[in-house]
């Protein structure tokens, strides 16, 4: 049974699930589907679109599924789909998506720390940390277990890769790629992120190999096309020096220097 305070408003037309908390002062909108036993502490909004998972804790203050910033925005059906157990700090707000994708998406496993921004049709994955007041624009992709500190702006339609370590206060608009630390002002790669691949269990090997393309990428005085294809020719072609590859390949925007 859901555990509704009576100060909350729970419009008519949305759905949840079972076991759920709503606190005094929160407001559930209509086309909101929500599962099971998720906690929203007092003043959460749960807009129009919200389609929300099981074991989330959201903090006072949170809006999600909200109305995107974006002037090209016309009121069309679109939603925001959160995942499972992610940790949702006070203020926290999470746009819906407009006719460019249709969706926003945060995995599950996440702590999304107070009064940060994840801005409309943006892909957030799973497991990550994401710091106070920092900022998404416009169809930002973060990959898995990516940590960004406080107060980092990051421009629409970049992509940050999985295992990232991004320094509070930087600001980018180039993409970062997997297994780095990104920090400074200008940003730029200051390292692969050995502490945290040690942590998430990569071995002595794998983070070698890595730190060996990155030497290849960053410090050979190469072209990109022409440092990809020598990480190619120089590299045993495991899963993290390919996905190192197609994350580069595939970058519009580049990388940063």
């Amino acid at each position: 049974m859901n555990q509704i305070h009576p100060l909350a408003y729970v419009h008519p037309e949305a759905q949840l699930g079972e076991n759920n908390v709503v606190g005094p002062f929160c407001y559930i909108d209509r086309d909101v589907i929500i599962g099971d036993n998720n906690v929203f502490q007092n003043s959460v909004t749960i807009n129009q679109g919200a389609r929300i998972g099981n074991g989330n804790e959201v903090l006072a203050g949170a809006s999600l599924s909200t109305k995107p910033q974006d002037l090209k925005f016309k009121g069309e059906e679109t939603t925001c789909q959160i995942g499972d157990n992610n940790s949702i700090r006070e203020n926290v707000t999470i746009s819906r998506g407009t006719a460019s994708k249709g969706i926003t998406i945060v995995g599950s496993n996440n702590l999304l720390m107070e009064n940060m921004h994840i801005a409309h049709d943006c892909v957030i994955g799973n497991g990550c940390i994401i710091g106070n007041s920092t900022k998404f624009a416009g169809e930002v992709i973060v990959d898995d277990f990516a940590i960004i500190s406080a107060t980092v702006l990051a421009h629409q339609f970049c992509r940050v890769g999985s295992y990232v370590m991004i320094q509070g206060g930087s600001r980018f608009s180039q993409d970062i790629p997997p297994f780095i630390i990104a920090g400074k002002e200008p940003i730029r790669y200051a390292g692969v992120n050995l502490i945290g691949l040690r942590r998430r269990g990569f071995s002595a090997e794998t983070i070698q190999q890595i730190h060996e393309a990155y030497r290849i990428i960053y410090q050979g005085g190469l072209t990109r096309t022409d440092a990809i294809q020598q990480v190619k020719e120089a590299l045993p072609q495991t899963p993290e020096i390919q996905y190192i590859v197609n994350f580069i390949e595939k970058s519009e925007r580049g990388i940063i220097k």
